[in-house]
């Protein structure tokens, strides 16, 4: 690795996690400087650019919906100008159904397209694979009971996700990337490292 590469790699982490940190934060302009303007973001509640992304996120702060993420190590894979970056991420979302405390923790694996323009890194992309989640409370001993069949026809890597959002008043994508479905996570990933005209590691 050249020092230059480093130096890339180091920017681009800080990126990401710059990200991730403003929108827990509340930091909504500075998430929105993050994205270019012909970003695409594709997640189970939202698709859109990245301004529009910081903007819902913002509205989704203030409908109640207070997510707050856990992060992996950045995986960065450079090529030139472009690069791709995956880091696995838990996505924790308190809850309260009838009365009772909880939190809805989404397993994940995000994944990232960045660009170098005018010798600055920006992102292009932000999704994600789906791997489980699962809702719980947030004081032992208490519990709650879901309704037989409520969460029939949700996908098991984000079926808890998906109803909760869903209660919230979001319409979610039910055929994003997800574990339960393999050939969506190969075909997700085929097209990340395509678009930095990389092979996908084997």
């Amino acid at each position: 690795m050249t020092t230059d590469e480093a130096t890339d790699i180091t920017a681009i982490t800080q990126l990401i996690v710059r990200e991730r940190e403003s929108r827990d934060l509340c930091f909504f302009n500075r998430m929105a400087d993050c994205f270019r303007q012909d970003s695409l973001i594709d997640i189970s509640w939202f698709k859109g650019n990245g301004k529009e992304f910081a903007v819902a996120s913002r509205g989704m702060y203030e409908r109640g919906m207070r997510a707050k993420h856990r992060l992996g190590p950045i995986l960065v894979n450079l090529n030139g100008d472009r690069a791709v970056a995956t880091l696995s991420g838990i996505i924790d979302i308190p809850q309260i159904i009838d009365g009772i405390e909880l939190t809805l923790s989404s397993h994940t694996l995000f994944l990232y397209k960045a660009d170098k323009r005018a010798g600055e890194w920006g992102l292009m992309s932000f999704s994600a694979i789906y791997r489980r989640d699962e809702l719980i409370p947030t004081t032992p001993g208490k519990s709650i009971s879901i309704e037989a069949g409520i969460l029939e026809g949700y996908r098991p890597s984000y079926r808890h996700l998906s109803w909760s959002l869903e209660r919230t008043g979001y319409e979610v994508n039910n055929d994003l990337p997800g574990e339960d479905r393999p050939e969506t996570v190969a075909s997700a990933l085929a097209e990340l490292f395509a678009w930095a005209g990389l092979p996908v590691p084997d």
